[in-house]
């Protein structure tokens, strides 16, 4: 097996799925590059062709994690046009829908302490999903102006941490605190909230 792998190339990668595997059932800290080693089929010394630590392995679930992520909410976006507001709050959306289809990814971006910045490739791909973000807020309040308009990198991060908030809260499997609301409900009236009082949405919108 490790043979075919290095023959096709697709050990790096198949190390990176291990891993996405190992992280959704033991959390980013919880496994070993021996059983991500095992998983792909290869010996433990064989990893490092690769990588250089189990941070690094992780690093590269994340890039990948946030290149799909920044296509994900990029589709989101394209597709609610032309209405500003209906394409940030789609953005919205689609960090939920990627938390719950893709958790290994997810939680190596956010929650497995590895920095964005650990390597130019992650912080490239971190900063592009970032940056469908920060699009659609200067998109939505560029009717205000120029002396009043809230920095949109200030209030795009803010709403990215409302998604977070809500899919640790009530978005897993198994959610520390029961809602009678659903998480996209949940996260749409806390934007519209959210954009009402920052003065970017009419009140009676």
């Amino acid at each position: 097996m490790a043979k075919r792998g290095y023959h096709h190339g697709n050990l790096r990668q198949a190390l990176v799925e291990a891993a996405l595997r190992l992280i959704e059932v033991k959390g980013p800290t919880g496994f070993t590059l021996s059983e991500a080693a095992k998983q792909a089929g290869v010996t433990p010394a064989a990893v490092y062709r690769h990588f250089e630590g189990r941070e690094d392995l992780i690093a590269e679930a994340a890039r990948q994690g946030f290149l799909m992520f920044a296509d994900l909410m990029q589709h989101a976006y394209d597709k609610y046009q032309p209405s500003a507001l209906a394409a940030f709050e789609a953005t919205g959306r689609a960090y939920l829908a990627f938390a719950r289809k893709h958790p290994g990814h997810y939680i190596a971006m956010f929650e497995s302490g590895v920095s964005a910045n650990r390597t130019p490739e992650l912080a490239e791909a971190a900063s592009r999903a970032r940056g469908v973000l920060e699009h659609a807020a200067t998109k939505l309040s560029q009717h205000i102006p120029a002396e009043k308009r809230p920095p949109a990198s200030m209030f795009s991060a803010h709403i990215m941490a409302m998604s977070h908030g809500v899919v640790e809260l009530y978005a897993r499997n198994a959610p520390g605190t029961a809602s009678p609301y659903t998480p996209e409900d949940l996260l749409e009236t806390g934007i519209g909230i959210y954009l009402r009082g920052l003065g970017l949405i009419d009140p009676d919108l």
